[in-house]
């Protein structure tokens, strides 16, 4: 299956259990792309030693079925720059992972 995951917010438990599912659907066989839009940009701030965030998208990010994309005008809104675990992109993208996805989840 191919999930899409579109990551809007960042309250640390909720951003931790969407890392938590799509680390448990690549290792079901699921190829999982991750879209992280408005708050959700800034995931990696979000975490706390009780939810680890950076820990799970790293474990995620190891996986070749897995990708991360940053809406390019949330980053630019938050004066942020594009990362590895955070790379810009835009609309298209998400129309693109949208149109390619089985199932698609918010958080």
């Amino acid at each position: 299956m191919k999930l899409g995951i579109i990551i809007s917010q960042t309250n640390s438990e909720t951003v931790w259990n969407a890392f938590r599912l799509a680390n448990f659907s690549i290792k079901q066989g699921d190829e999982v792309k991750i879209f992280l839009v408005g708050e959700g940009v800034e995931y990696e701030k979000s975490g706390t030693e009780k939810f680890d965030i950076k820990e799970q998208a790293a474990e995620f990010l190891k996986s070749e079925n897995a990708g991360i994309l940053a809406c390019g005008t949330c980053l630019k809104l938050r004066n942020q720059e594009a990362t590895s675990v955070c790379p810009m992109s835009s609309m298209k993208d998400l129309y693109e992972l949208i149109k390619e996805s089985d199932k698609i989840l918010t958080f």
